[in-house]
């Protein structure tokens, strides 16, 4: 199959290509060794993703003066 670079820099998917990934909107580009690999990228809302975040925070035990000292710690290593 083949697909054509345009004066914009966009390509276009095939048709058997794009049919087999119908609910993904966007792909992350990659180049290795002089090819072009693009991975499904499947969005998840902030506000679900910071939820997931602070449970299992919780579920570790970890305390907000946790995340300070870490905060603290990791900008001494810069």
């Amino acid at each position: 199959m083949l697909a054509k670079k345009t004066s914009k820099n966009q390509l276009t998917l095939p048709k058997e290509v794009a049919g087999k990934f119908p609910d993904v909107e966007y792909f992350d580009v990659r180049e290795s060794d002089g090819v072009i690999v693009l991975v499904p990228v499947r969005m998840v809302p902030a506000a679900s993703s910071i939820e997931a975040i602070r449970a299992k925070m919780k579920k570790l035990g970890v305390k907000p003066r946790d995340v300070k000292k870490a905060v603290e710690w990791a900008r001494k290593q810069a």
